[in-house]
């Protein structure tokens, strides 16, 4: 063994103390660095980084520190729950950082341009924080970056082209920020980039051509931004691409037939744009697609045969938009497919028979086209189904049985078509039904008395339809029911008791039926109902309070029109109406309603007239009581229901005053007490309704002055007519001293102005210009009437003119407003 020279050994002696001195050296000088970092942190307890202290080894103990050849390397503290900001960061004492993640934190403030400093850093994660401001353009010296992820921050700004020179980028993801201005063209040149992730910003303008050169490009994420203009044709370049998500822009113009070329491409969402023309027959070629979404836009044509090649196909979308022709048999090849979704188009013919093919559907909605024909049959085989939707078509004959066997399906929407025949029972064996919806047929028949035992049942309508015999009598203790419609068919009987055992009821029509029995009180147990309709029905008797104190708690509408009800209004009841006592415009939709797939619909007559109020009855306060046989007086606790916004009690017996306590109902648009034996004066507390647009105050015996105001100068003389003890406009000229006072009515009395500035000027524009020898025959009247000094006859005149330009300047202001009011409300 060959001996080593003194000299040698320390010299080798040397260097290696040297070597770890330098190194000990440096890794001081990281350690205190980024412990002044962390003393800026917030939440200095952070248990996570309790490690990062003086005395212990930066390199070993330290929390998320990794280091090489003792020098910091990787720094990730991702979800580590730090509150602080880039500040303070250590940029420059860091010169071997090539790992940085601070992901899933709450860091705040701006980017330092100081982070240049960072030289070798391959790896940048700041994703899911609050970090604002601009990316600086300093960032895109880091020339060795491979990975640039700070998506889901609150970055604005335009995105800096310095970043289209980092040729080493592989994986760019600026996504969810609020990113303005175009894509930069420089992206052009990122060779090896293979994620490009944009989506949720603001960004605009086009899509650079250049993109179309990133041959190694697998994912390119562009959604929901405001870029305009075509889809370049370049991007059927993109060879290795995989997913294109350009949804939620404002693309125009076709879908290239370049995409086809996509051979790899897996998902294809172009969905909520506003591209024109045709489904390319060249997408058929997209053998490895899953997802195909072109829904919300303005496609027309035919869907090409060619989509029944795409056998790897799961989800197809296309609804809303124009497309025609009738559905490809060739569908029902696509064996992997289990959401079709073709709603909202102009597709004919029938439903082909091959869907029943497709084993694997879930979700099968064709709704809102022109379908015609039968349901087929094979329909019954989608034993996965969950969701199926026929709705708003041309479907004629019956329901079928077989659909009884689909086991897991939750909802069926059928209504709006020409069904026929009676409802299957085999429908009750669908023991996960949540929304049964058949309203607008034809179907006749009873109501199988097994339809009350589905316990999953949330929404049953069967509205406008042709069922006949009782209703189900065995609705059980414990069932999911929320919503009832049996409005317009021919039911008879009573009312079910066991409806009470409903306890999720919300809404409850069962008006125009011949249904024969007494108010049902007992309702008044449900304490989530907020709509009863029973109108035009056989119903009879007093309504009488239970006595108990919750009745109605919050029951927003209450339709019990057209019936034999009787006896004197119940002031008890009013006074349970909690529901009606405070406007409460942040009320929450029903559970079933927050997807969209059904929507509750009211019919109500407001301003005298059918008005349909949909999903909004929760907000649209109504009670009509109208064409009964109520006696007595209007309760005054009517005042107390604050949110009415239609009351109607015409076409009944009530007698005497019409209560003040009326003018507190500070947001009611309708107000109808007409055909009534109703007396005495119309209190002046309604003139200061300013939200009434409809008064109906006809056929009674009311008399006195007519308040006025600003609302009451729009009703015409029909709002009080058949009333002869009542004086003033617009049943007669004047009524004593009730002057109305310019404070109170600035705008009345700049109309009156108005007219009466257009009345002078058109009457001695008539005066002076006249009509041949009407002029002279004028003047020789006006000389008589003031040389005989008898001015009365010729004030009349004036005045009887004077009132016509009045209201006919009045009439056409209210019609204004009144249909800007009916645009911004519905």
């Amino acid at each position: 063994m060959m001996m080593v020279s003194s000299k040698t050994f320390s010299s080798l002696q040397f260097f290696t103390l040297f070597y770890l001195f330098t190194v000990a050296f440096a890794s001081t000088e990281e350690a205190i660095a980024l412990l002044k970092w962390k003393a800026t942190f917030k939440n200095q307890n952070n248990s996570l980084l309790a490690s990062w202290t003086p005395s212990s080894n930066t390199c070993e103990d330290w929390y998320g520190i990794v280091c090489f050849n003792g020098r910091v390397n990787r720094l990730n503290i991702t979800n580590s729950r730090v509150i602080g900001n880039l500040y303070a960061f250590p940029f420059s004492s860091l010169p071997f950082l090539e790992n940085l993640n601070l992901s899933m934190n709450n860091f705040s403030g701006t980017i330092p341009p100081e982070i240049s400093n960072l030289t070798n850093l391959v790896y940048l994660d700041l994703n899911s924080n609050q970090i604002s401001g601009t990316i600086p353009q300093q960032i895109g010296s880091l020339a060795k970056l491979q990975i640039l992820r700070i998506f889901d921050n609150h970055l604005n700004g335009s995105i800096p082209e310095e970043i289209g020179y980092l040729r080493s980028l592989t994986k760019l993801s600026l996504g969810r920020n609020f990113l303005t201005g175009s894509i930069p063209a420089s992206f052009g040149n990122l060779n090896n980039l293979s994620f490009l992730l944009l989506h949720n910003n603001q960004l605009s303008g086009s899509i650079p051509e250049e993109i179309g050169y990133l041959r190694s490009l697998t994912k390119l994420s562009l959604g929901m931004n405001f870029l305009t203009g075509s889809i370049p044709a370049s991007l059927g370049n993109l060879s290795n691409l995989s997913f294109l998500y350009l949804y939620d822009n404002h693309f125009s113009s076709s879908i290239p037939r370049e995409i086809g070329y996509l051979r790899s491409l897996t998902d294809l969402h172009l969905g909520n744009n506003s591209l024109t023309g045709s489904i390319p027959a060249s997408l058929g070629n997209l053998s490895n697609l899953s997802g195909l979404y072109l829904y919300n836009n303005n496609l027309s044509g035919s869907i090409p045969l060619e989509i029944g090649h795409l056998r790897s196909l799961s989800i197809l979308h296309l609804s809303n938009n124009s497309l025609n022709g009738s559905i490809p048999a060739s569908l029902g090849k696509l064996k992997n497919l289990s959401i079709l979704i073709l709603f909202y188009n102009h597709l004919s013919g029938t439903i082909p028979e091959e869907i029943g093919n497709l084993r694997s559907l879930t979700i099968l909605a064709l709704g809102r086209n022109f379908l015609s024909g039968s349901i087929p049959a094979s329909l019954g085989n989608l034993n996965n189904l969950s969701s199926m939707y026929l709705n708003d078509n041309n479907l004629k004959g019956k329901v079928p049985q077989c659909l009884g066997n689909i086991s897991g399906l939750q909802l069926l929407m059928m209504s709006h078509n020409n069904l026929s025949g009676e409802l299957p029972s085999s429908i009750s064996n669908l023991t996960s039904l949540r929304i049964l919806n058949l309203g607008r047929n034809n179907l006749g028949g009873a109501i199988p008395q097994c339809f009350g035992n589905i316990r999953s049942l949330q929404i049953f309508d069967m509205q406008n339809n042709k069922l006949s015999g009782t209703l189900p009598t065995n609705f059980s203790i414990g069932n999911s029911l929320i919503s009832l419609n049996l409005h317009g068919n021919e039911l008879e009987g009573r009312i079910p008791r066991s409806l009470s055992n409903c306890k999720k009821l919300q809404v409850i029509d069962l008006g125009d039926n011949h249904l024969n029995d007494t108010f049902p009180m007992w309702l008044g147990a449900l304490t989530e109902l907020r709509v009863l309709r029973l109108t035009s029905n056989k119903l009879h008797g007093p309504i009488r309070s239970s006595g108990t104190e919750i009745m109605f708690p919050d029951l927003r509408i209450i339709d019990l029109s057209n019936n034999a009800f009787s006896k004197d209004l119940s002031t008890s009841m009013f006074q349970h109406l909690k529901g009606m006592r405070t406007i409460d415009q942040t009320m929450k939709l029903p559970s079933y309603e927050g997807n969209g797939n059904y929507l509750d619909s009211v019919v109500v007559v407001s301003k005298g007239l059918k008005l349909e109020v949909v999903r909004i009855w929760s907000l649209y306060t109504v009670i009509d009581l109208s064409n009964n046989k109520f006696e007595g007086h209007i309760p005054g606790v009517l005042g107390d229901l604050i949110a009415i916004r239609v009351l109607n009690l015409s076409h009944n017996r009530l007698q005497g005053h019409i209560p003040p306590s009326l003018g507190s109902l500070s947001v009611v648009e309708s107000l109808d007490l007409s055909f009534n034996q109703l007396s005495g004066e119309i209190p002046q507390q309604l003139a200061s309704l300013t939200s009434l647009e409809f008064l109906n105050l006809s056929h009674n015996y009311l008399q006195g002055c007519i308040p006025q105001g600003p609302q009451f100068h729009t009703f015409m003389r029909n709002s009080y007519e058949g009333n002869d003890g009542l004086r003033g406009f617009p049943v007669s000229k004047g009524c004593g001293n009730d002057h109305v006072l310019e404070t109170n009515y600035t705008v009345s009395a700049l109309d009156d102005q108005e007219s009466n500035s257009e009345f002078l000027y058109n009457f001695w524009k008539a005066a002076l210009m006249g009509y041949g020898s009407g002029l002279c025959i004028g003047l020789s009247i006006i000389y008589f009437m003031i040389s005989t000094g008898n001015m009365k006859w010729l004030a009349r005149i004036i005045e009887e003119l004077e009132h016509k330009i009045i209201m006919r300047r009045r009439k056409k202001r209210q019609s204004q407003r009144n249909y800007r009011r009916r645009e911004n409300r519905f």
